[in-house]
């Protein structure tokens, strides 16, 4: 139903509800910004979903519904669709609509050095569980996700359930390569992946359909920014995802501007007034945003502080749209986390024109069950950097390969050109100009999550 904007005193009457609510210009400016702070992770994450399950004709598109694809490499600078894309580990990827019934996830044994985690992401972009390494272990197993509307038993056959308060959700899967010949392997791996609806998986008759989705065409990256259409899709959305009890009162305060579950928003019918505030809203949620990227800059705010469950993130929803902002999909801080160099010791920008290193004593490299990577991306692309030696990234399986300093630790460098065919071990390829590395701590250690650790600095050599 759409919303009927009446000009009364400046402000808003739904008449689309037999209990009219007027707000004010200041209102309308002050709830547009909570609800897209709210809705933003969601309506992004469904412009990924629907190039990745819906379109068929995008170059992203990878599989229908409920149906398991395997991505057989790593990202290469070709890849230039996702910003600071990982090469660590090649993804397996699948949309899951649980609308009619649970679907099943078989994992083969893996072995024991070889990590995997299995991310399960709902639509709110919450990272609800995991399975993998650390989450489940690598004996293999199958593991039943439930939609909100499921309430069964753990079936036979079926190590574990993991319950999602949204219908539809993906998961993302990371299989760790140690080497590029090691392709093959990983291959074999992803081969035993299965996905499979519960009736399938129990042999029995399937259920009757969920009724088909007649999907919206999401909004460009772009116009998610500033178009009032967002609150659409947002209210599109919401009819997956059952209302929390933690959010009623939040929910009844987004309908005074036409958001919800169900409702239209009609940007047409608004006063010149209201759409003004409506778009102001949104312009100052991107400053709220602005505001909190300068405490992660800071470092007072980490990406452990932003990923994770609902009941972690205590519904912090700026850090739910940071997240979003700066790497969708990232783990949470039990699974991996991500120190960034982005200045050098003197607190300078990182440059190719110059030269680096850092020094990892002994005692000293990244506490991790699994593995660490760092790896280089340039700037403003925030993709990975081509070179001579065809080096994304360094990481704990080419620890052998490094030339060793003499007090068992090691030396890396930073820069452009080859620091001699003597270090060239130890080399990581840098553009000629701005850049910044990500490191990645997959299972890291206790001393990595309670920060004890510290990443030492990049140091600027003459």
């Amino acid at each position: 139903m759409a919303i009927v904007a009446l000009a009364i005193a400046g402000g808003l009457t739904s008449a689309s509800t037999s209990q009219a609510q007027d707000v004010t210009v200041a209102e309308a400016r002050e709830i547009a910004k909570e609800a897209y702070v709210y809705g933003f992770p969601m309506v992004d994450n469904y412009r990924i979903q629907y190039a990745y399950f819906v379109d068929t004709k995008n170059p992203e598109y990878k599989a229908p519904w409920n149906q398991l694809t395997n991505i057989p490499r790593v990202y290469t600078p070709e890849d230039k669709a996702i910003q600071t894309p990982n090469s660590d580990t090649p993804y397996s990827m699948i949309g899951m609509d649980l609308r009619a019934e649970p679907m099943v996830l078989t994992v083969p044994p893996i072995e024991k050095d070889r990590y995997f985690s299995i991310q399960l992401i709902d639509a709110y972009t919450f990272n609800f569980d995991y399975i993998g390494s650390r989450a489940t272990g690598n004996d293999g197993g199958s593991f039943l996700i439930a939609g909100p509307g499921w309430q069964g038993e753990t079936p036979a056959g079926v190590k574990k359930v993991f319950r999602s308060e949204t219908d539809l959700i993906i998961a993302a899967y990371r299989t760790q390569l140690f080497n590029p010949d090691d392709l093959d392997n990983v291959k074999k791996v992803q081969t035993g992946y299965r996905a499979e609806p519960l009736s399938a998986f129990l042999g029995q008759p399937a259920p009757a359909p969920a009724p088909a989705i007649d999907f919206m065409k999401p909004l460009s990256a772009e116009d998610e920014r500033k178009s009032p259409e967002f609150f659409n899709i947002l209210n599109f959305l919401l009819q997956f995802t059952p209302t929390n009890p933690s959010e009623t009162e939040l929910m009844a305060r987004f309908g005074k501007i036409g958001v919800g579950a169900g409702k239209t928003f009609d940007g047409s019918a608004l006063t010149p007034e209201i759409k003004t505030a409506i778009e102001q809203g949104m312009a100052d949620a991107w400053d709220d945003l602005e505001n909190l990227k300068k405490k992660v800059d800071a470092g007072e705010v980490t990406s452990g502080d932003m990923f994770g469950t609902r009941e972690y993130l205590k519904n912090n929803y700026l850090y739910r749209m940071a997240a979003a902002v700066l790497g969708i999909y990232g783990n949470s801080k039990q699974e991996a986390m991500y120190p960034i160099y982005a200045v050098d010791a003197g607190g300078q920008k990182l440059d190719g024109a110059n030269r680096y290193t850092v020094r990892f004593t002994a005692d000293q490299m990244p506490p991790v069950h699994a593995f660490w990577s760092m790896t280089m991306y340039d700037l403003p692309a925030s993709l990975l950097v081509a070179n001579p030696i065809n080096r994304y990234l360094l990481n704990k399986p080419m620890l052998p390969q490094f030339v060793k300093d003499a007090d068992g630790g090691y030396t890396f460098y930073v820069q452009s050109e080859s620091p001699g065919k003597d270090m060239e071990p130890n080399w990581l390829p840098a553009p000629k100009g701005p850049f910044f590395i990500a490191l990645r701590l997959y299972w890291p250690k206790e001393a990595a999550l309670n920060g004890t650790w510290k990443h030492p600095p990049m140091t600027k050599t003459p």
